[in-house]
């Protein structure tokens, strides 16, 4: 099914992006300037596989210590000024996710994951960290699909993110925070 983009007028709100998602052509569609509409294709084997592999390692570490917390692919965040991004993984709190919402507001983000392929890389490299700290999510994880590696950040008491781990392929990395997981990215990435 194609998306219709013609009848469209004006700047594109989170309501209009919302309504596309029904299109069901499996592109995302973000908002990551106001007003300006951003699709994306459906990601890659290889993206997909990484993004699957990480949300169950959150979920089972997020089971392990106890968390109310939900793990998601794919969700609408709003990032403040008509904006809305979407990550590849995010942790949500429990009580938000249970009331269902097509959006989900910063305060209730509390990781967001990009899964970084040649065809994302500005937008997972500059601008969606930049958007996701002013809104205040407190963690971005940034895996790089090329080199496998996860970099951990942390916002820090500027409201920038800080690189705090980087955990390359080939080894595994505890990394503690929001709950302890173990991870080799190189194993994320191979069937």
């Amino acid at each position: 099914m194609s998306v219709a983009f013609e009848g469209h007028v004006g700047p594109w709100t989170p309501a209009d992006v919302e309504r596309l998602a029904d299109s069901g052509d499996h592109s995302r569609y973000e908002l990551l300037t106001p007003g300006v509409l951003t699709v994306t294709p459906a990601p890659g084997t290889v993206h997909q596989r990484a993004s699957r592999r990480i949300a169950n390692l959150l979920d089972a570490a997020a089971v392990q210590a106890g968390q109310d917390v939900e793990v998601l692919e794919a969700i609408n965040v709003e990032t403040g000024d008509g904006r809305l991004a979407v990550p590849d993984v995010a942790i949500v709190l429990g009580a938000v996710a249970d009331r269902n919402p097509v959006r989900y507001p910063p305060g209730s983000v509390l990781l967001v994951v990009e899964i970084v392929s040649s065809g994302s890389a500005p937008q997972d490299r500059v601008i969606k960290p930049r958007l996701y700290s002013a809104a205040g999510v407190p963690r971005y994880w940034r895996f790089e699909l090329d080199d496998p590696r996860i970099v951990v950040h942390e916002l820090g008491a500027g409201g920038q993110f800080v690189a705090t781990i980087t955990a390359p392929a080939g080894t595994v990395t505890t990394i503690d925070d929001p709950f302890p997981i173990d991870v080799d990215p190189g194993a994320l990435v191979v069937r």
